[in-house]
């Protein structure tokens, strides 16, 4: 299979896009990657990606992708620059605009930016300078305009902000410079052909037909060695990861972060996780009952710290035997209430100008979670450690996910719930 990110270089109704291999997908941003349905013997094309109104694609998801096996390419847009970034591990450029960003010849990101639609098709809503670029190269071989008026233009295009490279910019700038005859030019040819100029669609283009032609890149580069499994991004694998239980697709991190928070009986279930790992240490080390090697850890004089304030491990959401523990006591209703809570969180954010889950309140998130565990503000750290924390904050962050679905669950705290939801900092 062949995974596809792009728009708005090539519109979805390509003709190269609707081959059976092809499964056509949105712009690239952070945590595509994580996508279960890219198996390692796939093919990943990067061609446009989001980076401006949310987090863009982070190189080492496109490194742990190359490490399983995955051929990924890219062109055109963010790909090109992805691939120059990462050629030397085995990421795939293609295409002219790709050989320039790799040769020197191009060295800023704008050069590919164009503003965009920001749902639908996603059609381009102002001109790339790369392509400008083209367009004046091919403008002074025809005689249009000469080739000191075409550094002019380009220099004043390139002060533009590249959301505002719209075409009556590009209109203004030539009336300035008295080169209306470039903009009626540019309309002609246009008319005849509606993709004359765009060289981003031509190496996007060049990109799916590599593709498809199992084409193996130049440089066989592995990413095995490379040093990408670091804290951040087993977080990241860890907010993306998602399964597909009684027919809803929920996060598995926080199906575990409800849990921890809502079950009462948790710090058993956690306890009970901590016991295994003792029992069964990855590391290579000897299996012990977990009493034991708190003797064994601990000096007399902290014999009485209870056990999760010794060990505070991170929950790896990647070890399906690790996940089957902590949701041992996971119901359907609780599933039921992670995706109405989610749910919650987005018609809030539609509702409410500015909310998100992590605007609300730290005071706010701290009382809900005291209240719902009964215990005094000074205990909070505590209880956090105890239901497999790493600390209170930790906690509180991620009660909020939950709050504004759970506080207008509370029929007697509807107008608290309004509060919370609405108080950002």
């Amino acid at each position: 299979m062949i995974h596809v990110y792009v728009g708005p270089t090539l519109p979805r109704d390509e003709p190269l896009l609707s081959d059976p291999s092809v499964r056509l997908l949105p712009p690239v941003r952070h945590g595509d990657l994580f996508d279960d349905a890219i198996a390692d013997t796939d093919t990943v094309v990067i061609i446009d990606g989001l980076y401006h109104q949310t987090a863009a694609l982070r190189h080492k998801e496109i490194l742990a992708t190359l490490a399983r096996g995955v051929r990924v390419m890219g062109a055109a847009s963010v790909g090109a620059l992805r691939a120059v970034e990462l050629y030397r591990f085995g990421m795939r450029g293609v295409g002219s605009i790709y050989r320039r960003y790799l040769s020197g010849e191009l060295t800023a990101d704008d050069e590919v930016a164009v503003g965009q639609e920001p749902d639908g098709d996603r059609q381009a809503l102002t001109w790339p300078l790369v392509n400008l670029r083209h367009v004046l190269d091919l403008a002074a071989q025809d005689g249009v305009v000469s080739a000191a008026t075409a550094t002019v233009l380009l220099n004043e295009f390139r002060t533009v902000y590249y959301p505002h490279r719209t075409t009556p910019a590009l209109r203004a700038i030539c009336d300035r410079h008295y080169a209306t005859a470039l903009t009626v030019w540019l309309r002609e040819r246009r008319a005849v052909d509606p993709y004359f100029g765009d060289v981003k669609r031509l190496d996007a283009l060049k990109a799916l037909r590599a593709a498809l032609s199992g084409i193996e890149p130049a440089l066989q580069v592995r990413a095995d060695g490379l040093h990408w499994d670091t804290p951040y991004f087993r977080r990241w694998r860890a907010y993306f990861a998602t399964e597909c239980v009684d027919g809803l697709e929920l996060p598995t991190a926080l199906r575990i972060g409800y849990q921890q928070i809502f079950d009462s009986d948790f710090p058993q279930v956690w306890h009970g996780h901590l016991d295994h790992l003792s029992r069964h240490p990855d590391d290579g080390g000897t299996g012990m009952p977990l009493a034991e090697r708190m003797i064994r850890l601990t000096s007399e004089d902290c014999a009485s710290l209870p056990v999760h304030a010794v060990f505070r491990i991170p929950v790896d959401v990647g070890d399906e035997e690790a996940v089957k523990r902590l949701l041992v006591n996971e119901s359907t209703p609780d599933r039921t209430s992670v995706a109405r809570y989610l749910a919650a969180n987005d018609d809030a954010g539609r509702t409410v100008p500015g909310f998100m889950p992590e605007t609300i309140k730290d005071t706010e998130a701290r009382y809900t979670l005291q209240q719902l565990w009964r215990c005094q503000p000074v205990e909070l750290e505590y209880a956090a450690a105890a239901r497999g924390f790493r600390s209170a904050a930790q906690a509180t962050d991620t009660v909020k996910a939950f709050m504004a679905g759970f506080l207008n669950d509370q029929p007697q705290q509807s107008e608290p719930a309004t509060e919370a939801a609405t108080d950002v900092h």
